[in-house]
């Protein structure tokens, strides 16, 4: 095992921000830079997280899943997630990009809790101990640009597609300094040319020291 752990990064930003699409663009970006990386998502590939893409794809059931109970399941899904990818990804010294992490469930379950007060510190207690990203990166659209993007999908509408929704997302999110104090965040404008938006995204990587701080030359 190397004595050196790698750089954990996470994208984030409203559905149809990009953040799948760019997750896979700085991983091969890292890739040809020499670093060894891991690409994954949330909700993850596991029991927990293919649950949470059924409940996120029922858009037509009533009632549907409640924001605590998407909370608890985010927070059970990631702990999983972070006990059998991340943690042992980052422990052998690769790099690790993640396609949504502990600032989602704060942006998302927050939002759809409907004014309850104690909502984000409860959210935020669930998630408290699991590592915090070294980078996480807001991809920032416009909710009418975003809406746009999803309505060229091919896949399923989820339950926080509605326009109403999305626009309460991207308030959030554009304050997102406030819900991960301490967390290293940038965002990024991400409504240029795929490429454009490419580079910003890598050079914000750099740009954080990242490699230099964790060892890597």
């Amino acid at each position: 095992m190397p004595d050196r752990r790698g750089a954990f990064i996470a994208l984030e930003g409203i559905d149809g921000s990009g953040t799948t699409t760019h997750a896979h663009r700085l991983v091969d970006a890292l890739r040809q830079s020499g670093l060894g990386v891991e690409l994954t998502c949330e909700p993850s590939r596991g029991p927990v997280g293919l649950l949470l893409r059924q409940l996120l794809g029922a858009v037509d059931d009533e009632p549907r899943a409640g924001w605590s109970t998407l909370a608890l399941l985010f927070a059970a899904d990631r702990a999983h997630h972070v006990e059998a990818t991340i943690l042992p990804a980052l422990g052998s010294g690769c790099w690790v990009v993640s396609d949504r992490y502990v600032l989602s469930s704060l942006v998302y379950q927050s939002t759809d809790a409907a004014g309850d007060e104690t909502a984000l510190s409860w959210i935020a207690a669930l998630n408290s101990r699991v590592p915090r990203p070294d980078l996480t990166l807001v991809l920032d659209v416009s909710p009418e640009l975003a809406e746009r993007r999803r309505r060229l999908r091919t896949t399923v509408r989820e339950i926080f597609d509605d326009g109403e929704t999305q626009q309460r997302l991207a308030r959030a999110y554009a304050a997102a300094e406030e819900l991960v104090p301490g967390d290293r965040l940038v965002h990024i404008d991400a409504e240029g040319a795929v490429e454009e938006v490419a580079e910003r995204i890598l050079s914000a990587v750099w740009d954080a020291g990242l490699a230099g701080s964790l060892g890597w030359e």
